[in-house]
């Protein structure tokens, strides 16, 4: 099948064309995300393929639906990017990747709680410049302190095991009890009590307008001074100015994002010789107790060789008429 590829990066491309040695699919990449100006790229696809920023609207929809795509196959998780009713009426497939690599993510969340714990990233620059003093580098230690793990899916299940591991109280949220996380210690509280007790939150539930803004003024009003948050999941779960002014009341004590609500024009790109427009993501950049990621907690060789076989079995299945096991169906789907 001819697939269009959208914003396939050298490492996209180096792992989906050694995935299609054995699909043999008609792979074209191209590097831009899927926007308005990108859409006709794709005319005479029967397939296109995307990733967490590209732009699937109801207007860009109905323009790959007019330009003959059937099938939209995303490389990712996630799927609030994509205007799902209108993809329905449009009568297109949609399929996704689920859980490519759980521990990739979960892994990554754990990193970025040990560095705001332990102050690494400050301890690291202090070194290379030849500052060996310890003042302004206290840190905490995981073991006995209560940790929130919001949405217990796979990868929550998975950070919840290793925060176990630490010695950890656990506590959760969700729509739905996860056995796995029961049998690591896990307590599933409402997301109010979740809040007042956790020392450490960490967010791994997917995008939805139940979740947009989970943490906000009053989620930050209920919880402890100087709590950790760390997000690995998607960009909007937090409200980026109200995380500002908690963090410049000390509400909250460090923060740890991979993810940003307006990450789009942002991560993926080497912004390195420009002015960054963004004038709140400038100022997160300031707070000597936040560290953001460009969404890599994926970005492994393990994650990145499932992705890409995976993304081909949703095509390869589409195209013989079968139902892509990534297919998805109108019902809530855990992070």
């Amino acid at each position: 099948m001819k697939v269009a590829v959208f914003s396939s990066k050298a490492y996209v491309q180096e792992y989906f064309q050694r995935a299609n040695q054995s699909a043999g699919h008609e792979l074209v990449f191209f590097e831009p995300r899927l926007t308005d100006l990108t859409a006709p790229l794709a005319e005479g696809f029967p397939a296109v393929c995307t990733f967490v920023n590209d732009i699937l609207d109801a207007r860009i929809l109905l323009a790959l639906s007019r330009q003959g795509t059937k099938l939209i196959a995303l490389r990712c998780a996630g799927f609030n990017q994509v205007d799902l009713p209108s993809a329905e009426q449009l009568g297109l497939t949609v399929a996704r990747v689920p859980a490519y690599s759980p521990h990739a993510v979960a892994e990554h969340t754990i990193g970025l709680i040990l560095a705001l714990c332990r102050h690494l990233h400050k301890a690291y620059n202090r070194v290379r410049d030849g500052n060996f003093a310890l003042e302004g580098l206290l840190g905490i230690e995981l073991h006995g302190r209560t940790a929130g793990v919001i949405g217990t899916g796979k990868i929550g299940a998975i950070v919840a095991k290793i925060l176990a591991g630490f010695g950890c109280k656990l506590l959760g949220y969700d729509v739905a009890k996860n056995p796995e996380a029961e049998a690591a210690g896990l307590t599933y509280v409402s997301l109010e009590e979740l809040f007042s007790r956790s020392d450490v939150i960490s967010l791994h539930c997917p995008l939805a307008p139940a979740t947009h803004h989970v943490i906000g003024d009053e989620a930050l009003a209920r919880m402890k001074r100087g709590a950790v948050i760390v997000n690995t999941s998607r960009g909007a779960l937090i409200d980026t100015k109200a995380a500002i002014r908690a963090l410049k009341s000390g509400k909250i004590g460090a923060l740890g994002l991979d993810v940003y609500e307006e990450e789009a024009d942002l991560f993926f790109e080497d912004l390195s010789n420009r002015v960054i427009q963004d004038d709140v993501f400038s100022r997160m950049l300031t707070f000597p107790n936040v560290i953001i990621t460009g969404h890599q907690a994926f970005f492994t060789d393990a994650a990145l060789t499932a992705i890409a076989a995976e993304t081909l079995a949703n095509i390869t299945a589409f195209e013989r008429n079968r139902t892509p096991p990534g297919l998805i169906i109108a019902e809530k789907v855990r992070g």
